[in-house]
């Protein structure tokens, strides 16, 4: 899969979910994790039994003002509102930041106003973060993934994926374009 993304909580207030929801991205492929405006420390977080915060990039921002990501990359805000996109119905971006709001609260209206897009996990009431966040996660890496189709019924086996067939490698010159298989004639 092309593309790589990162996954943050705001203001979280219970370190077992924060270390459930990176073990999760840990699990799941996340490039990097993040926390914008929490004080309580990742290391005590039990939940996250791959050690997480050991194994790819963590980053935490004092507020939203202070978070800095990477060139192109969207920030996608995780929150049930009106407004928001519901999830089956959104194209994953090649490269993003999810951002998900904390236990007892709301994603800032100054981290909403900063997201590119806002999603919505169709349910009715939040969910536990460290659930939503691998709910988000399971749909990017299934909707962007090379994966067999479903079968058309339960009994049925997956219809098996086509081998990938890969172009002839190319030469690139100012003039010329030629394909190695040819490139004797020159």
């Amino acid at each position: 899969m092309r593309g790589y993304f990162g996954i943050g909580v705001q203001r979280f207030s219970k370190p077992m979910n924060a270390g459930n929801l990176f073990r999760s991205a840990h699990g799941f492929g996340a490039s990097f994790a993040f926390t914008i405006d929490s004080k309580l420390p990742l290391k005590s977080a039990g939940s996250d039994t791959s050690d997480a915060w050991k194994q790819m990039p963590y980053y935490r921002f004092d507020n939203v003002a202070t978070m800095v990501l990477p060139d192109n990359c969207a920030i996608v805000g995780v929150e049930l509102l009106d407004e928001a996109i519901e999830l089956p119905s959104f194209h994953h971006p090649k490269q993003a930041a999810y951002v998900l709001g904390p236990e007892k609260g709301s994603l800032s209206p100054d981290l909403v106003e900063k997201c590119d897009h806002v999603i919505k996990i169709p349910t009715k009431f939040c969910i536990n973060v460290a659930t939503a966040g691998a709910i988000v996660m399971y749909d990017r890496v299934t909707s962007l993934g090379r994966f067999a189709s479903r079968p058309v019924t339960s009994r049925n086996i997956p219809i098996e994926l086509a081998d990938h067939i890969h172009g002839a490698q190319k030469l690139r010159t100012a003039d010329l374009d030629l394909t190695l298989q040819n490139a004797d004639d020159v």
